[in-house]
């Protein structure tokens, strides 16, 4: 009983961040929506998306894996901290209206480095992942699964509502990787 209850804690505390940090590709994915994407176009950049929220993570729960044999018992700490500044980044970076308007997702070179700057959080919440030895499959198939959705509905929704929205969703997803880390350390 208590094992069931551990995972399902574990299953709902990945879940939680794995949908934070879909919404900064929720929210980039509104401002590019606007100017207007075919769904062939939706359906690639999501799936580029959701290929780089799986590789991140995954490099990070490595890279914090090996940082958690040598931290040690410091690793709660480390990897709590990591989340708070993450999620202040995020907070700040969405008032004030930080992102990647000068990149062309259409373009091989430009989805890439979308897909990488909306992913690079994630390799981030890998290492405080991998410092506590979190479930690798679980991780990075809701990591990619929530990416991918995301963007999709961002883009999606980015003909149809106004920009302010996809900031909030930044400032939200923000909030949800601030508190975990707060949870993490105390």
């Amino acid at each position: 009983m208590h094992e069931a209850a551990k995972w399902l804690g574990e299953l709902a505390t990945i879940v939680m961040m794995a949908a934070a940090l879909g919404m900064d590709a929720f929210s980039l994915g509104i401002g590019i929506g606007m100017k207007g994407v075919r769904l062939r176009e939706v359906v690639r950049i999501s799936a580029v998306i959701a290929l780089f929220h799986i590789l991140m993570p995954l490099l990070g729960i490595w890279t914090g894996e090996y940082l958690g044999m040598l931290l040690g018992q410091v690793a709660r700490y480390v990897s709590g901290g990591l989340l708070i500044l993450l999620g202040l980044h995020m907070i700040v970076s969405s008032l004030r209206g930080g992102g990647l308007q000068a990149v062309n997702p259409r373009t091989f070179w430009g989805m890439m480095l979308f897909a990488m700057s909306v992913s690079v959080d994630s390799f981030s919440v890998g290492v405080s992942l991998g410092m506590f030895h979190s479930n690798l499959i679980l991780t990075v198939l809701a990591f990619g699964f929530f990416g991918g959705l995301l963007s999709v509905l961002g883009l999606l929704l980015g003909r149809k509502v106004s920009h302010s929205l996809g900031d909030y969703g930044e400032a939200a997803g923000g909030a949800v990787l601030l508190a975990f880390g707060l949870m993490f350390i105390f």
